[in-house]
């Protein structure tokens, strides 16, 4: 019988397979569906100092192998959060849940972990310094690595649980980035976020997001975030999730051979709410037809003899 099991930052997980945040919002939608348990965990709906209604619609703009958003980190807040949120989780999810943080300074970054780190049912910060669709926040920390070091210094500090720096691939070299966020602290990454698109409307001859640009996701960057976390393998000593167009148990393996200790699905979710699920049921016999026994044992298998 094969065994799924692999261990991030420490933390066991019955499996490595966890829906990003932002396509799963914070799981009640899909625990009404299946019983999410099944899952590794999930990284909740990107959260804020201070509630956020987001961009202006439209939002999201479909293309051929994929999406963009350009939601704008909607979300309630970290108190509502911690007071709301996260109480109601406890009903339908027992597992430790990744903690997904975003902010707009680095006091800001800290002082939301900080609070979300005494919460007894996260298991891990994933601080999220790349998102491409929000205003003096997010993706201008994940650019350069001297302002990502010092977000990931000042989250290390501020916080007991193991934290996780979510990279952009917006960036020329994004295993510069990792190893910036690792000599700072982070005891993990998990990369890659979306690359930055735009879609133009023919008729309206006017860019189709009111936000102009957008993120890229699905299929269509599978390729690219598989090659950027065979980079950062080969570049930091600290584990990777890994992210961007996984959508079956083969891809999930793929990215593992890279290099992941876990890995995220996100758009996949959008368009079938029981993927996760489904990818989990997979994996045992895609295991069995790789000749797999044991996944944490491929992590970084591509890599041997290269």
């Amino acid at each position: 019988m094969v065994n799924t099991a692999v261990s991030l930052c420490g933390v066991p997980l019955d499996n490595p397979v966890i829906p990003a945040s932002g396509t799963f919002g914070f799981g009640a939608e899909f625990a009404a569906l299946y019983d999410i348990n099944c899952l590794g965990t999930f990284s909740f709906k990107g959260t804020t100092r201070q509630p956020r209604f987001g961009n202006p619609t439209p939002r999201i703009a479909e293309c051929e192998a994929g999406m963009l958003n350009a939601v704008g980190l909607q979300n309630p807040g970290v108190e509502a959060v911690l007071s709301q949120i996260l109480p109601q989780m406890r009903t339908y999810f027992k597992k430790p849940v990744m903690a997904n943080v975003s902010g707009f300074s680095v006091g800001e970054y800290a002082e939301t972990c900080a609070m979300l780190d005494e919460a007894e049912q996260v298991g891990w910060l994933e601080v999220n310094i790349s998102c491409p669709n929000v205003h003096g926040g997010g993706m201008s920390f994940g650019t350069d690595p001297a302002m990502a070091a010092e977000v990931t210094k000042a989250v290390r500090a501020a916080t007991k649980k193991p934290v996780i720096v979510k990279l952009s691939p917006n960036v020329t070299d994004i295993a510069e980035m990792a190893r910036a966020c690792e000599a700072a602290g982070a005891d993990g990454v998990s990369l890659i976020n979306t690359l930055q698109g735009m879609r133009i409307d023919l008729r309206k001859q006017q860019p189709v997001l009111a936000n102009t640009f957008g993120g890229l996701s699905g299929p269509a960057v599978f390729p690219v975030a598989l090659r950027m976390v065979y980079q950062v393998y080969k570049a930091v000593r600290i584990p990777i999730v890994g992210m961007g167009g996984v959508s079956s148990a083969e891809d999930v393996l793929e990215m593992m051979l890279a290099g992941a200790t876990a890995v995220q699905i996100g758009a996949v979710n959008l368009v079938n709410p029981f993927a996760g699920r489904d990818i989990v049921r997979a994996l045992p016999a895609a295991m069995e037809k790789y000749g797999i026994q044991n996944l944490s044992d491929i992590i970084g298998g591509a890599h041997h003899g290269a």
